[in-house]
């Protein structure tokens, strides 16, 4: 079983500041970092990290080089990446002495997919065959009937929730991964069982997996719910902590692991995750994981 992921890669230029900026200043910064990101590209190094079998479809712009090179470090097949002219996305970070921080986020390439790509990349997997998707590149609606008519099993991560995905045919989505927010947003309701009983009436043929930070997580499918609390660690950034839990999560379900297994296997590696600086360089590996469990 392969998996696609139609989804964003991002440049993040990260400024160390004293203090965030405010209309009409200058100021200097401490520091420049450049990292790759996007929760498309984030969630794909962590599948491969996780040992599934993951390509990666999107758009990059004229300087995206370093995208396709840490797509090639971490094992993800970037063969369906294409590169166009202009910008590719990126954001602008500023991060003050008290670790807040602001960002501009640039589409760029990532809301430059055409129907052509979408249809050739989708073409070449099977019925059965996982698609991971985001809300962070475009045409998300014509990305989801496409793949539906194919027979993949669609798992959406609907982040950033706006009203893009009220576009999108939901029922055709096979499972939900999303956070308490997300689940608000999409439900009407704050309260976690109030999120996944309204889910379970609107998409009763979708599996939901709810993250519920120190609460833990859920799943839920047509027989069963499950709760899983989470592992105790020392966060020091939790910037990819949940892209980690669905790499993690979708590649223990391939591997047949019962959902209380892949809930488990998610669970450690997020624990892990949140104690490391950074988004990519966070994920941590198969074997690190299989040693915390």
């Amino acid at each position: 079983m392969k998996v696609l992921n139609i989804g964003s890669l991002n440049i993040d230029y990260v400024y160390k500041v004293s203090h965030i900026v405010r209309g009409g200043e200058t100021i200097l910064s401490d520091s420049m970092q450049t990292f790759c990101g996007g929760k498309g590209l984030n969630q794909s190094i962590a599948l491969a990290k996780a040992g599934a079998s993951v390509y990666h479809a999107g758009m990059i712009g004229e300087e995206g080089d370093m995208l396709l090179d840490t797509c090639k470090k971490y094992g993800v097949n970037a063969d369906l990446i294409q590169k166009i002219e202009g910008k590719s996305g990126h954001t602008i970070i500023q991060v003050d002495e008290n670790a807040q921080n602001c960002i501009i986020l640039y589409g760029g390439a990532n809301q430059k997919l055409t129907r052509e790509m979408i249809r050739d990349s989708i073409s070449q997997f099977d019925q059965g065959d996982i698609l991971l998707l985001q809300n962070e590149v475009n045409d998300l609606a014509y990305i989801i009937d496409v793949a539906a008519e194919r027979g993949m099993f669609i798992v959406l991560n609907p982040s950033p929730f706006n009203d893009k995905l009220k576009e999108c045919d939901l029922t055709k989505i096979s499972m939900f991964l999303l956070n308490e927010i997300e689940g608000e947003q999409i439900s009407g309701e704050s309260d976690p069982d109030n999120i996944l009983n309204v889910l379970k009436e609107k998409f009763p043929k979708a599996r939901v997996i709810l993250t519920l930070g120190e609460k833990g997580s859920v799943y839920q499918d047509q027989d069963y719910k499950i709760r899983q609390g989470i592992f105790p660690a020392k966060a020091v950034d939790t910037t990819a902590a949940g892209d980690t839990f669905t790499g993690y999560f979708i590649a223990s379900m391939i591997e047949g692991r019962t959902p209380e297994e892949c809930l488990k296997t998610a669970s450690y590696a997020s624990s892990i995750a949140v104690s490391r600086m950074g988004a990519v360089e966070s994920i941590p590996m198969r074997d690190e994981v299989m040693k915390l469990k």
